[in-house]
């Protein structure tokens, strides 16, 4: 990494310092405490290609705690602390897994925190990605869907629906040269405030790979269409692939159905998933759902099909 990076990523950090010293907190001030969770079992049934069974699983359920407290009218500290839990398979000490842990601080000059996070290329693709948690999300074929620890992570305020971002990942070793992750976007990834959502970042020397990613949606009437293209390589040049992924989701009263279909070209090879699945809304925390992932993988010469029926809850 070169000084000029560090120059530039540490200089919100001191502008905030010299913010925050000038300043007198007070004690009085909102304190904001938000504890929340996702429960999410599935009944699924799996064809790796090898073998093939049945078991529940339990896609990526979470609990965790964020908030933050007012120091001064324009600077916030923030916390979140998160973890995966297991419903299906594990118990005990196995249960619980890391996710994003992090504290900073907020203000006018936008959001800086450290700690363990997702990185902003990992962020960028917005909610393109119509099966995550489950098999045919994205990370299933692409690499870059990092949450990264020793992570100091900024994101600039809105201008004009632009928005920059940049992840920086210390390394521990005297080998490794520092990762960093940059994005730039522009519109709402909700699609509330504009019609349209468009993003582009890469990553240097990120858990072994460099890599550029482009990404936009947007909706016809109800209809949600989106595309993501993908070129990663490892960091010593070898397994240069490309891919992209498009999708689309239709509500249709309390249904709603969904489409996506991914492909990575290692030159040698090409694997692909096609997913088709629906959700049926029980309340606004609640749904169940099916879906069927299909996967050909030349790369290592399988069929892979798998197919799962499951309820959500959130809270």
């Amino acid at each position: 990494m070169t000084f000029n990076y560090v120059a530039v990523m540490m200089l919100p950090l001191a502008l905030l310092s010299a913010s925050a010293m000038a300043q007198q907190s007070s004690d009085d001030e909102e304190i904001t405490f938000d504890f929340y969770g996702k429960a999410n079992v599935s009944l699924q049934s799996n064809d790796d290609g090898a073998s093939t069974d049945t078991e529940l699983e339990s896609n990526s359920s979470r609990i965790g705690v964020k908030g933050g407290r007012k120091i001064t009218d324009d600077l916030e500290v923030i916390y979140q602390l998160e973890w995966q839990v297991d419903l299906a398979d594990l118990g005990g000490d196995d249960n619980l897994k890391s996710r994003n842990q992090f504290v900073g601080l907020r203000g006018s000059f936008g959001e800086l925190t450290v700690g363990r996070r997702d990185t902003v290329l990992k962020t960028v693709q917005g909610d393109i990605d119509q099966f995550s948690d489950y098999v045919a999300d994205v990370k299933g074929l692409f690499e870059g869907e990092n949450r990264t620890s020793n992570t100091i992570s900024y994101y600039s305020p809105s201008f004009n629906h632009f928005q920059v971002a940049g992840s920086i990942v210390l390394s521990e070793g005297d080998t490794q040269d520092d990762g960093y992750s940059m994005a730039l976007s522009y519109g709402d990834e909700a699609l509330d405030a504009t019609g349209y959502y468009f993003g582009a970042a890469m990553d240097r020397e990120v858990d072994g790979y460099d890599i550029e990613r482009l990404v936009g949606y947007t909706k016809v009437s109800d209809t949600m269409f989106g595309l993501m293209w993908q070129q990663q390589e490892r960091v010593d040049g070898t397994a240069e692939a490309d891919g992209f992924v498009a999708s689309v989701q239709q509500p249709l009263g309390q249904f709603r159905l969904k489409a996506q279909y991914q492909v990575i070209d290692f030159g040698n090879g090409e694997d692909d998933a096609l997913s088709l699945g629906v959700d049926y809304k029980l309340a606004s925390s609640t749904k169940i759902y099916t879906w069927y992932t299909g996967r050909d993988r030349q790369t290592i010469e399988a069929k892979q099909r798998y197919v799962a029926i499951g309820i959500e809850h959130k809270f």
